[in-house]
């Protein structure tokens, strides 16, 4: 292969890349090792590291999903991301909702139905499952600012 084709190639890739769909498949998260140990009726924030390729370079993205049970049978989990704009949001314990300071977004605690503020969606969930007694979640990532529960990756 000579010079021109071997800096031609990534360059082609760079031009034409953008074009295709680059939705990434969703990875199935351990977030808990045993469903027993969970609180009930309290959610719970789970952080975990996401490792991303882009093409030359990896990284570590810092992620989070909301787990709620009041059984320990069914689960609910939340994207930690806010619908609104995206930000981190908190558990208000003392008044049973979730809190998105960056514009006030108000979301119920247990259902993750927009209580006030300006989100357009309640939170978004995600898949979950349980296998040989630990916790795993279908992390995904949804468009913020749209009322529809759209996938980005």
């Amino acid at each position: 292969m000579t010079i021109g084709g071997l800096v031609g190639v990534p360059v082609l890739r760079a031009l034409v890349s953008p074009g295709f769909d680059r939705t990434a498949p969703a990875a199935w998260i351990k977030v808990a090792d045993d469903i027993n140990t969970l609180d009930l009726g309290v959610p719970i924030k789970v952080d975990f590291v996401e490792v991303v390729n882009d093409v030359w370079v990896e990284s570590r993205l810092l992620r989070s999903v909301w787990l709620y049970t009041e059984d320990a049978q069914a689960f609910t989990a939340f994207s930690g991301v806010c619908p609104h704009l995206g930000c981190s949001f908190f558990f208000e314990a003392d008044k049973k909702v979730f809190h998105c300071p960056c514009h006030h977004g108000l979301f119920d605690g247990k259902s993750g139905a927009v209580l006030g503020g300006p989100p357009p969606r309640g939170l978004d969930t995600l898949e979950v499952r349980v296998e040989d007694g630990a916790l795993f979640v279908k992390h995904r990532l949804f468009r913020p600012g749209i009322s529809t529960k759209e996938v980005l990756a």
